[in-house]
């Protein structure tokens, strides 16, 4: 089951980061999204990793929102759209991508009915007459 967890919270965080990207041009402003690593007693990275969108004239967090754990700033590659990034985005989302990573996908085949097209758990459809 944990791992599972972490698959859903990877997929998640990649999921938003694809939708802050597509969206950022139409928004009124934009500021960058930066990853911070949270720190043990001895301030050194647990591996642990979250996200935060912040003005670059913000001075970088010293402690977790919310949890007060340690944090520095991460070093981390700038998120550069390319001349791809949407097709490769838009694979990693594919069917067999997903079915591969273990998830289920369903999709709406009419009204009150959903069909599974990726994976192999659950149902094979969803009705609202069941």
């Amino acid at each position: 089951m944990p791992e599972t967890h972490a698959r859903l919270v990877a997929f998640l965080r990649y999921f938003v980061s694809l939708a802050l990207r597509y969206f950022s041009p139409f928004l009124p402003f934009s500021m960058p999204t930066y990853v911070y690593e949270i720190l043990d007693k001895k301030g050194q990275p647990t591996g642990e990793t979250f996200e935060v969108v912040q003005s670059m004239k913000e001075d970088a967090l010293t402690k977790q929102p919310g949890t007060d754990k340690p944090c520095r700033r991460a070093v981390v590659a700038p998120n550069i759209a390319g001349k791809w990034s949407d097709m490769k985005g838009k694979s990693q989302l594919s069917n067999a991508n997903l079915e591969r990573m273990g998830f289920t996908k369903y999709e709406r085949k009419g009204k009150g009915y959903m069909e599974r097209v990726a994976g192999k758990q659950g149902p094979k459809s969803i009705s609202a007459d069941d």
